[in-house]
């Protein structure tokens, strides 16, 4: 019985997780919709900060979440029945959708400081879930409060050749001694970990000072709470809370882009905190320079410190990601021509890319099959159409002759000097792993040689790879290459 119970809740658990998986699917579909809609400033100020909550199938209830009041009072009143609207066609069963605050945005009593900047005493909370800070000032009401999502530390955080830099970097900022570049300013494109590294610096920082005080916000509620304070009248008291703060994390900081005021703001903020020896970490999509109609003087403040570049994850990097997760659903196996195939194909972003295990493995698990590859292609052909960008050997063996200075004529010329012969076993390789061509389709494409010719270069380089770090970072760099 208690077995039987304990699969039934893992089954319910799996349910939840893959609705929550569709749910977000078809959320992007619609958000994407109402960005070419109601343009991109809009959209990035009050549709992108939209959190998605759970649906009720009973009374067919959708539940959007916004960080504040202001923020959800002026999306309910401009945007609910485009929102409502959007769903029914999306998803016939959502009949309403209800838009408020996060119920977390509310529970702001229990974790407030006190005035004199420390946290009361908690009844033995885990300091990496309290990372919170909330205050009162005044007589106002105005409040804040901020939460890190527990989930996200260093020890989660999954590092290849693609992040280490940026990994080092918050690491060190996040470390109880004096930081050697102030502020850190983290680039990185949609689901390449940024945020990830902003939560877990919060975390072990807050481990090394748990009294210290801590503010994450995304730029959009930055300028919210910013415009709020104007409205009110309390723009002093905005600044004077924002600069008491010990660590300030920022996220999509592009998002403050025509912002006069709140750059300002920003500005001034980033000046009195590291005049005081205080951290301050910063991530957006795109470097500093690229950050159209940025004040200058803003500008070379994001620059000054250490700007740390999150390339996007080469194959290897994903298949050491999707490896990590596996450890979620032992006993099950999930074979290695499967992680092999996700991680070749699902290459936009890693939150894709885990999504699209999350969701093959809850099928599997629901339906009674096996993980497969063909399971795979099935199930997750929305993200594998998305992903796919098509490599065709022409492509591989032009970058192959570039990289190695040699004339194309030679991938398909009979002459076997080893300068010739190697850089055409390795397009050979490249070709059978980035192409769903068969090996005599390949050995057509170089001169017309056998299909054994192919084989036999493609367990040749595999072999090399494995002994010979040189042709490893080869192969490394051609990927990275091909699959940009």
């Amino acid at each position: 019985m208690e077995t039987t119970g304990m699969r039934r809740k893992v089954q319910d658990e799996l349910m939840e997780e893959s609705e929550a998986v569709n749910l977000a699917a078809d959320w992007a579909d619609i958000s994407q919709g109402l960005r070419k809609d109601l343009g991109h400033q809009l959209h990035s100020q009050w549709i992108k900060p939209i959190q998605l909550g759970s649906l009720c199938h009973d009374s067919g209830t959708l539940d959007l979440f916004l960080p504040t009041e202001f923020s959800a009072n002026w999306v309910r009143d401009r945007f609910s029945d485009r929102l409502a609207l959007a769903w029914k066609i999306a998803r016939s069963e959502v009949r309403n959708v209800r838009i408020s605050v996060h119920p977390g945005r509310r529970q702001v009593a229990d974790l407030r400081l006190h005035s004199d900047g420390h946290r009361p005493a908690n009844d033995g909370a885990d300091k990496s879930i309290m990372a919170i800070a909330a205050d009162t000032i005044g007589d106002s009401g105005f409040t804040s409060s901020v939460g890190l999502d527990a989930s996200l530390t260093f020890a989660a955080f999954i590092t290849g050749e693609a992040n280490v830099l940026a990994f080092n970097a918050a690491q060190r900022m996040a470390a109880p001694e004096k930081p050697q570049f102030a502020p850190l300013y983290l680039k990185a494109a949609t689901g390449q970990g940024k945020t990830h590294l902003l939560h877990a610096i919060g975390h072990s920082y807050l481990l090394a000072h748990p009294r210290a005080r801590i503010f994450y916000c995304s730029a959009e509620r930055f300028m919210v709470e910013f415009v709020q304070a104007l409205k009110s009248g309390q723009t002093l008291e905005f600044k004077a809370r924002l600069r008491s703060f010990d660590l300030l994390l920022v996220d999509d900081i592009q998002f403050i882009i025509g912002k006069a005021s709140a750059q300002e703001e920003l500005l001034y903020t980033i000046d009195a905190l590291l005049a005081e020896g205080k951290r301050l970490v910063f991530a957006a999509d795109r470097a500093p320079q690229a950050l159209d109609g940025v004040e200058p003087r803003l500008l070379s403040r994001l620059s000054m410190g250490l700007v740390a570049d999150i390339q996007a994850a080469d194959i290897e990097l994903r298949k050491k990601i999707l490896g990590s997760k596996l450890t979620r659903f032992a006993p099950l196996e999930v074979p290695a021509d499967v992680i092999d195939f996700l991680a070749r194909t699902i290459t936009r972003n890693i939150r894709e890319l885990v999504g699209g295990l999350n969701k093959l493995i809850a099928y599997a698990q629901l339906t009674g099959q096996e993980v497969s590859l063909q399971l795979a292609e099935e199930q997750l052909t929305d993200i594998l159409s998305a992903n796919r960008r098509r490599i065709t050997i022409d492509e591989i063996q032009r970058t192959v002759c570039q990289f190695y200075r040699i004339d194309r004529s030679e991938m398909s010329s009979k002459r076997r000097a080893r300068a010739v012969v190697r850089p055409r076993q390795v397009a050979m390789y490249l070709a059978k792993v980035l192409t769903p061509r068969s090996y005599p389709e390949i050995g057509r494409k170089f001169g017309g040689r056998d299909h054994s010719t192919v084989i036999h270069a493609v367990r040749l380089i595999e072999d090399l790879r494995q002994r010979d770090a040189d042709m490893d970072g080869d192969v490394r760099s051609l990927l990275r290459q091909l699959e940009s």
